[in-house]
């Protein structure tokens, strides 16, 4: 396993931004994947550290739709089966989200709960446009921090 995720590394490395868009969509979806190694590898080759930021988020928010695409669906089989969030954590989010609405988006690249965070809101059916907003805010945030501690790396 560890062979073929190296060579998908590889692959989306040569492929650069749209690669890292694609590994960064793959990570903010229902499939686990690193895009913070594609983005290291691309920056460290000398790849604008900025239009990765930008392509890393917006592939990132694109994979964070799924989810909520996928909460609106309202099918909790399919969440419990193709993303593993058991139907209880849904359930608890829905009730911490309650009244706080779209912009807890923000918080959907935490890992562990980021995929509960979209799939609840697909649920309440928050509102889209503020959900796609917050929840790219909050991924650039991550990118960009995550920027930074590459540039620390590779001044």
């Amino acid at each position: 396993m560890d062979a073929f995720v190296d060579t998908l590394v590889q692959v989306l490395t040569d492929w650069g931004y749209v690669g890292l868009f694609i590994s960064a969509l793959l990570a903010g979806s229902i499939i686990p994947f690193s895009s913070e190694l594609v983005m290291g590898a691309l920056v460290a080759m000398g790849l604008e550290p900025w239009l990765c930021v930008l392509s890393a988020t917006l592939g990132n928010t694109a994979g964070g739709l799924t989810c909520y695409w996928l909460g609106q669906l309202g099918r909790m089989d399919w969440i419990e089966k193709y993303l593993g969030v058991k139907r209880e954590k849904v359930e608890r989010m829905q009730h911490f989200l309650q009244g706080r609405g779209a912009l807890m988006a923000f918080f959907a690249f935490l890992p562990f709960v980021g995929e509960a965070i979209a799939v609840a809101l697909g649920f309440m059916r928050s509102n889209f446009w503020l959900t796609t907003a917050s929840m790219f805010a909050g991924k650039l945030a991550r990118y960009v921090v995550m920027l930074w501690a590459i540039l620390s790396l590779y001044p």
